[in-house]
């Protein structure tokens, strides 16, 4: 199970190494109930989200 009930971290603008900490302890607690199923699923998630994101700053320079 992915816990989605836990809010993402706060990203300080300067993106430090606590930030880093940040994510991965976020991500941690997210999926560390999850399948390797849920898992991949997730990541799926994550990656198509990214290339849109990709594709929109493309086109925006």
């Amino acid at each position: 199970m992915i816990h989605s009930d836990i809010p993402e971290p706060d990203i300080s603008p300067d993106f430090t190494v606590e930030d880093i900490h940040k994510i991965r302890e976020w991500n941690y607690e997210r999926l560390k109930d999850a399948t390797l199923e849920e898992r991949k699923e997730d990541m799926r998630r994550q990656l198509a989200l990214a290339e849109i994101y990709i594709e929109e700053a493309r086109v925006v320079h």
